[in-house]
């Protein structure tokens, strides 16, 4: 998510912005009450989704009925001042892990910032605490060890909590905001951790096993959340009130407000369905927004370089100049 818009940075990514909905019939849309800005999105076996509701501390669950229910809360603290948007909470990422817990990065400018576990039928627990100075955002889980990221939109950092330790995998320039927000969503895919730069557009490639981070797109405007399909990314482009594939055939519009966005937070894919999170916080209603992706979005591997504009460096197999980016831990 983000709190200001940079024009200049947006306006040349229309260059490329090619209209192509999704096959098939149109977008189901779940309207979700007032309040329930859905920030994060997790999927569930039988296909329902789970939100984080971004000021709420509420956690909900979409049926594949459409039917909507809450199945946890995290306090809000009276002292919550989170930084940036100075509310007294912030929920962001979620990502479930095969037994069924849940994890959410909660921020609150308290001690109360940091990574909670969600299991059914007990209250939510910190199961690790993040600086209250940063803003928590994306949360990813590598299947192979278990281990949990989490990323800093404020503190120019990537988090792995590994067995109750929390270490600072990431930091640096890769991963820092210009006046919002910096690193934003994160996935585990193809051995490496990618991170989206909300304020820098870009989306950034960093091996699990060790290695500099680099950027392998650029001039995506305000890059929120992102799945893949196949070897093509799917990304809310938020402030933008787009949804966009990437890939070797170039950066593609699949979805807009003709559809229902409004500010898309995050996309989650299961086959050929795509989910949507519409936080609707520059206008709009939040709702729960599900499509047909169309057969030929995974058509090329994705493993390159991509500029979506000429408004940024392009970057091909290199890091930015002058970064200090490094895997610390």
């Amino acid at each position: 998510m983000r709190i200001k818009h940079i024009g200049v940075a947006l306006a040349a990514i229309a260059m490329v912005a090619l209209p192509a909905t999704p096959a098939g019939a149109a977008p189901t849309i779940v309207p979700l009450a007032p309040g329930q800005q859905p920030e994060n999105i997790a999927l569930e076996p039988d296909g329902s989704a789970d939100l984080t509701f971004a000021y709420t501390g509420e956690i909900g669950r979409v049926s594949p009925s459409g039917r909507v229910t809450i199945i946890a809360r995290i306090p809000v603290p009276e002292d919550g001042d989170v930084p940036v948007v100075h509310k007294r909470l912030f929920l962001g990422g979620i990502v479930r892990a095969p037994g069924g817990d849940l994890y959410v990065a909660v921020s609150t400018g308290t001690a109360a910032t940091g990574l909670y576990r969600v299991r059914a039928g007990v209250p939510p627990v910190q199961v690790a605490k993040l600086p209250p100075s940063g803003f928590q955002n994306g949360v990813a889980r590598d299947p192979a060890t278990g281990d949990l990221f989490v990323a800093d939109s404020f503190g120019s950092t990537v988090w792995r909590v590994s067995r109750g330790r929390v270490t600072a995998w990431a930091t640096g320039e890769l991963l820092a905001p210009v006046s919002g927000f910096g690193a934003n969503g994160v996935k585990v895919h193809d051995g490496a951790l990618w991170v989206s730069n909300l304020d820098h557009g870009t989306l950034v490639r960093f091996p699990l096993h060790g290695g500099p981070g680099r950027v392998v797109t650029s001039g995506l405007g305000p890059v929120d959340d992102f799945a893949f399909h196949g070897d093509t990314v799917v990304a809310a482009i938020n402030q933008d009130n787009r949804v966009v594939t990437v890939g070797r055939d170039g950066v593609k519009t699949i979805l807009s407000t003709e559809d229902g966005l409004a500010n898309p937070t995050a996309v989650a894919v299961r086959d050929d369905t795509l989910f949507v999170t519409d936080g609707a916080y520059f206008g709009g209603s939040p709702n729960l927004l599900q499509a047909t992706l169309a057969a030929n979005t995974c058509n090329a591997e994705f493993a390159g370089s991509v500029t979506a504009t000429t408004s940024l460096p392009a970057v091909s197999g290199t890091e930015f100049a002058n970064t200090r980016y490094g895997v610390v831990g």
